[in-house]
C-alpha cells in the first residue's frame, strides 16, 4: 500500500519526520518497506509567475516570457501556445536536470541563444518534468503555488510503501493508516464530513437490486447520480492518485479509485443508461456466458464465478473488473454507483483463474466489513456532486442479507499479562484501545471490548 504523506496529513497531523514515523509504524503496526519521493527535481526547478508575454522579434511562433522567481526576474524564450500573464508555472534554471521534450532522454538545461535572443531558463511542460508525455503546452500550476519555492517542495511528496498483513484490510486505506498514526502520536483523527443535497426521484424507484446468493454477496448498495459531466479530475486528485500508484482516467472513475484508496472500499461506476431493465442481479455466471471486460478482453465465465448482471446479461465480474459495454464514457450523464461486499475466497478464485487481479480484488480477498460499503458509497456520491456536477437521487438501494451484530470480546487482564509479559495499568489499556477506535468498558477480571466495524 502506497501512502503519500501529504494525503495522510488530511486526516491526522503528521508531527514526526518521515524516517521516525516509518520506524514507529514498523514497530507497532506494519512494516514500512520503502520510503519513496515523487519529486525528482533538483534545486534549479522552481515555482515562478508569468509577468509579461511579448512577441519574439525574430520568430512568429515564439514569445518572450518574463517570469518572477521571487528573488529575481528572468526573461526566456517560450514556444508554448498556452502561456499567459498571471500564470503560476514551473521554471527551470540553467543546470536543471530534466527530460528532453524532443527526445524523451534525460538532459541538463544550459543557456541558449534562440533566434538571436539569450534564454537562460525554460518554462516547463509536464513531459520535461517527467510527469507525463504532454508537451504541447506548459504545466500551469494552481494559483496558491508559492512564487520562488522549490517545485519539489510544492508538488513533491514522501510516500510510504507499507506491507499489509492478510488480516488487516483496514491498512489498505489512507484513513486506516491515519487511525494508527493518530493512536501512535496522540493526535486527533479527522475523517471527511460527508453531506450532499438530494434531488428528484428516489433511487429505490429507479433501480431494482436482487442478490441470488447471500453467502457470496452479503451486501449490495446502488446509488443513482444524474446530470454528471465526465471530464478530467481536478489536479489535486490526479496528483494524489499518481502518488499512490494509480493512473487518472476521468473524474467519475477517479472518484471511485480515490475513495477506494481513502477508505479501502472498492466501488464501481456503471453508465446507468446501459443497464437493461434498470435491474441489477448478483448471481453466478451461467454456462456459456461471456463478458468483455474493461481491458477489452473477452472472458469465458464459469458457473462458480460471481457476476453483476442486468436484466439480460453480465455487466461486470463481481469484485474484479467492470464490463466494457457499461463503462462510463464522455457520453455518460447518469451514473449507477455500486458499493458492495463480496466473499473474499470467491473473488480470489475468480481473479486468479482469469489472471486479472486488481486493486479491488486484492481488498475483497482480505475480507472487508460489509458496513464499509455505505461509508464508501456516500463519500463517492458527495465527490461526484462536487466534482462532476452530479445530482444525487434520494436514498440508496441497500440489499443487506448478511447483516451481523457488532462484535464484543471479553479480554481478561490475566491473558494480557500472559501474552505481553508485563503488567499494563487498566487506564493505559483503555486509552490505547479507545485511541484505536475500540469501545472499552470494565468487566469482571478484565475488559469488555467493542470491535469497530473496520476491524473484521
Amino acid at each position: 500500500m502506497k501512502v503519500p504523506l501529504k494525503w495522510l496529513a488530511e486526516y491526522v497531523p503528521v508531527t514526526l519526520p518521515p524516517q521516525e514515523l516509518a520506524r514507529r509504524l514498523t514497530l507497532s503496526v506494519a512494516e514500512v518497506e520503502e520510503i519513496l519521493s515523487t519529486a525528482p527535481w533538483d534545486e534549479h526547478v522552481r515555482v515562478g509567475q508569468v509577468l509579461r508575454v511579448e512577441p519574439h522579434p525574430n520568430a512568429d511562433r515564439l514569445r518572450l516570457v518574463t517570469v518572477n522567481l521571487g528573488d529575481r526576474q528572468e526573461r526566456v524564450v517560450c514556444g508554448a501556445p498556452n502561456v499567459a500573464e498571471g500564470q503560476k508555472v514551473a521554471f527551470g534554471e540553467a543546470g536543471a536536470r530534466l527530460i528532453s521534450g524532443r527526445t524523451g532522454e534525460p538532459m541538463v538545461l544550459t543557456p541558449a541563444r534562440i533566434r538571436g535572443v539569450e534564454s537562460a531558463g525554460m518554462v516547463l511542460s509536464e513531459k520535461e518534468l517527467g510527469l507525463s508525455d504532454e508537451h504541447e503546452g506548459i504545466l500551469v500550476l494552481p494559483q496558491d503555488a508559492p512564487v520562488g519555492a522549490l517545485l519539489r517542495d510544492y508538488l513533491g511528496d514522501v510516500v510510504f510503501e507499507i506491507s499489509v498483513w492478510a488480516n488487516r484490510p483496514d491498512l489498505l486505506s489512507i484513513i486506516g493508516v491515519a487511525r494508527e498514526v493518530a493512536a501512535l502520536t496522540a493526535q486527533p483523527l479527522r475523517e471527511p464530513t460527508v453531506t450532499y443535497p438530494e434531488y428528484g426521484t428516489p433511487a429505490a424507484e429507479r433501480l431494482r437490486v436482487e442478490i441470488a446468493d447471500a453467502d457470496l454477496c452479503p451486501r449490495y448498495i446502488g446509488m443513482v447520480i444524474e446530470g454528471v459531466t465526465v471530464g478530467p479530475s481536478p489536479t489535486w486528485m490526479q496528483r494524489r492518485l499518481e502518488a499512490a500508484g494509480m493512473r487518472p482516467i476521468n473524474n467519475i472513475v477517479d472518484i471511485t479509485n480515490y475513495v477506494m484508496l481513502e477508505y479501502g472500499q472498492p466501488l464501481h461506476a456503471f453508465d446507468y443508461g446501459a443497464i437493461r431493465g434498470r435491474t441489477i442481479i448478483v448471481r453466478g455466471a451461467r454456462p456459456g456466458e461471456t463478458l468483455v471486460t474493461l481491458d477489452g478482453q473477452p472472458r469465458v465465465l464459469e458457473p462458480d464465478m460471481l457476476v453483476i448482471a442486468d436484466a439480460e446479461q453480465p455487466v461486470a465480474l463481481a469484485g474484479v473488473m467492470g464490463g466494457l459495454e457499461s463503462e462510463v464514457s464522455e457520453r455518460t450523464t447518469t451514473v449507477l454507483l455500486e458499493a458492495a461486499n463480496f466473499y473474499g475466497p470467491g473473488i480470489r478464485r475468480t481473479a486468479t483463474r482469469l489472471k486479472m487481479r486488481s486493486e479491488a480484488s486484492t481488498r475483497f480477498e482480505k475480507g472487508l466489513p460489509a458496513e464499509l460499503a455505505a461509508v464508501g458509497a456516500r463519500r463517492a456520491a458527495q465527490l461526484m456532486a462536487e466534482l462532476a456536477g452530479g445530482r444525487v437521487a434520494p436514498g440508496m438501494v441497500d440489499v443487506y442479507p448478511g447483516r451481523q451484530e457488532p462484535v464484543r470480546i471479553h479480554v481478561s487482564a490475566a491473558r494480557l499479562r500472559q501474552v505481553l509479559g508485563i503488567e499494563i495499568p487498566p487506564e493505559r489499556v483503555t486509552a490505547v484501545l479507545r485511541a484505536l477506535g475500540f469501545g472499552v468498558t470494565a468487566a469482571p477480571e478484565g475488559y469488555l471490548v467493542g470491535v469497530p466495524y473496520w476491524r473484521p
